[in-house]
């Protein structure tokens, strides 16, 4: 029998083998995950990778420091906007945190749930403002590695440069020129647009104003993707779409809205990259019904006075006991200081008795 146990860094990769005739497997590969650290200064955007090893499908939870859940295969599970999940592929799960803060500095965790539950901690540090450090220049023209050949008649050269792409470098143009002492002053051009392939991004525009019973719903799933999605699903997280809903491609539309249609409606696409999804969560209102707008400056409005309030209130508690103490410390003061005096009252008049004892006078006649 032919054991091996192996335990890759920063990993739980673990890998069985045994020779025929054993009760042991074949070969048995668990999966695994490995996570990364970042640093980014504060107010930037911050990406967390997740490696996946060996991935065939199981759940994977990404944590924030407060053990929060942030993302669900995919699927967000915590109302915060800033952060995004931009990438979901079998070998990579990376999100994106969006206007960085202090309070979101510490460790995300990256958990992959098999039948042995396997985490790794990312830990993100953020930089204040005033400590960023030196930056790097990126010149505007890169020089590559060039090669020749020559065969007696005619010289071929090449320049080849290696540099690494994102998915805002789609489309990027880049331009070659080539000059020669034939051709004087001119110069030979040659452009190339970059073919990045990426994973999709997708987002939910929400229609706008408040949604009535009888009105007309349109949403339309905004996808970012490279090659295009090989498919874009609709989905109603735990019941499924209305009868009348027409899924045309990326749009889904809703002829005539009741107050049945509420719920959270989930748009996923794919391609062979990984895949996303976002939700919008739909309220219908009667056909009367008064709804008020809102918006964040009220709830800012009102959270900055009741924390004056609070600190108003504080701060006269602090004044009355301070004023309550002193005002109890006189008190005993002046009726120490009265005793004082009774005493000195008392010790006068028996002294002055004493006094008037010895002064009298017996006399025999």
């Amino acid at each position: 029998i032919f054991l091996l146990l192996m335990v890759l860094p920063e990993s739980s990769l673990l890998v069985v083998c045994s020779q025929n005739n054993s009760a042991l497997p074949p070969c048995v590969v668990s999966q695994a995950v490995q996570a990364e650290n970042v640093t980014v200064v504060e107010g930037g955007t911050a990406q967390i990778n997740c490696k996946l090893q060996n991935y065939d499908g199981s759940i994977v939870v990404i944590q924030n420091p407060r053990r929060q859940t942030l993302f669900f295969n995919g699927t967000r599970a915590l109302k915060d906007e800033r952060f995004q999940m931009t990438l979901f592929s079998p070998k990579l799960v990376r999100i994106s945190v969006f206007n960085v803060s202090v309070m979101d500095e510490g460790g995300y965790f990256c958990q992959l749930y098999t039948d042995d539950t396997h985490h790794q901690v990312a830990t993100l540090t953020v930089q204040g403002k005033g400590s960023v450090p030196a930056g790097t220049i990126h010149p505007l023209s890169l020089s590559g590695v060039s090669s020749q050949q020559d065969n007696g008649k005619t010289v071929s050269v090449s320049n080849t440069i290696r540099l690494p792409v994102e998915r805002r470098d789609n489309e990027a143009e880049l331009t070659c020129e080539a000059s020669h002492a034939s051709l004087g002053r001119q110069r030979r051009v040659a452009s190339y647009k970059l073919d990045v392939h990426f994973a999709p991004t997708v987002q939910i525009q929400p229609p706008p104003g408040v949604m009535r019973e009888g009105d007309p719903l349109s949403l339309s799933c905004i996808i970012s993707a490279n090659p295009p999605p090989r498919s874009v699903e609709w989905f109603r997280v735990n019941d499924s779409l209305p009868e009348r809903a027409e899924k045309q491609g990326s749009v889904l539309w809703v002829p005539r809205l009741s107050l049945a249609h509420n719920g959270t409606y989930l748009c996923q696409a794919q391609n062979q990259y990984g895949r996303a999804s976002d939700h919008y969560t739909l309220v219908v209102y009667d056909p009367g019904a008064v709804v008020e707008a809102h918006s964040s400056v009220p709830y800012a409005v009102i959270g900055g006075i009741l924390a004056l309030l609070v600190f108003a209130i504080i701060c006269v508690l602090i004044i009355i006991i301070w004023c309550s103490v002193r005002q109890k410390g006189s008190y005993l003061t002046h009726e120490a200081s009265g005793l004082d005096e009774h005493g000195e009252v008392q010790e006068a008049f028996l002294n002055g008795g004493e006094g008037r004892e010895c002064g009298k006078k017996e006399y025999l006649l």
